[in-house]
């Protein structure tokens, strides 16, 4: 990273320069960081707490709830901090970890998602080999093969990035640090290796975006074939929360980096970055909890626990 001679620090774009707004901005923040907290701590010590909950199913969305925290973790703290102290910089290497590590936890989720819905395709249609296509070996290789993608592809973006010559000085249009406004200060054709690179990420998230859709026209096909109205309630009630989870992932994505150039502006992805960074982290525990009694009976057991003990 030689550019850290260069530049030691970047400059994020500020949401407002009225103090009164960015008081407002940092309490809505906060309320918003602590809700995302205390539902996935919810999700993880719930299901870390009842051995009922030691399934498959529950162990993704355990795994699901950490990258979400990671997730959040990574840029919501800084900008809380940046709009608290009224400044916009962010050191080089602080940037560099904040987008490795977005790009790590956002990677990983995608693929972690992809797996889950292997795991509602097998469990609805091929249920007599359930135990033996997801035991609990089969469950940790495939969660650690996504933190690993994740990771690998994070790392790759992050080198690629930032071996890059930056002469178009230091201001970034974003709140946060992310590839594109990283690349709009290069100087040098080497930025579209990186672009190659996000060609290829977009082309994997693509296929696992069809390799979700078609597992759930599979799903629905084998639920409409169930007989009884019950079974189909019980069928559609594990498959409905993580179907809504992966909509609201790829919208808010595909509606941040999709959109067309032409109504581009930095105000435009400052605003609609803000719903695909926290929304999906912090309703993701309220939505898998609406529908899932089993869930909601453990988590009611563990604070009449708690309660007890005290």
């Amino acid at each position: 990273m030689s550019n850290i001679s260069c530049i030691t620090q970047f400059l994020l774009l500020a949401f407002t320069d009225t103090r009164e707004l960015q008081l407002l901005h940092f309490w809505l923040f906060l309320g918003i960081y602590l809700a995302a907290l205390l539902g996935n701590g919810l999700i993880i010590t719930t299901i870390a707490w009842d051995q009922h909950l030691h399934t498959p199913m529950y162990f993704f969305l355990l795994n699901l709830a950490l990258l979400d925290l990671g997730s959040m973790s990574t840029i919501v703290p800084k900008s809380m901090a940046n709009t608290l102290w009224d400044t916009t910089a962010i050191s080089y290497m602080g940037c560099a970890a904040q987008l490795f590590c977005f790009v790590f936890f956002i990677s990983a989720e995608l693929y972690l998602l992809t797996i889950m819905s292997y795991d509602r395709y097998i469990a609805i249609c091929k249920p007599l080999h359930y135990g033996t296509l997801l035991g609990s070996r089969a469950c940790v290789h495939m969660a650690a093969a996504a933190w690993a993608t994740g990771f690998l592809n994070a790392l790759l973006h992050t080198a690629n990035t930032f071996s890059l010559p930056l002469c178009k000085g230091n201001a970034l249009g974003q709140f946060f640090c992310e590839i594109p406004q990283i690349l709009k200060l290069s100087c040098s054709q080497s930025y579209l290796r990186e672009l190659g690179l996000m060609v290829v990420s977009i082309c994997l998230a693509f296929g696992c975006f069809v390799f979700i859709v078609v597992s759930y026209v599979q799903i629905f096909r084998a639920v409409l074939r169930i007989p009884s109205e019950q079974g189909r309630h019980k069928a559609f009630s594990t498959c409905l929360p993580h179907l809504a989870v992966v909509s609201l992932f790829f919208s808010t994505g595909m509606f941040a980096y999709l959109k067309p150039p032409s109504i581009s502006s930095p105000s435009l992805d400052l605003v609609v970055s803000v719903p695909y960074l926290l929304i999906p982290p912090t309703l993701n525990p309220l939505i898998y909890s609406m529908r899932n009694t089993e869930l909601k009976d453990a988590l009611r057991k563990l604070m009449v626990d708690a309660f007890q003990k005290e």
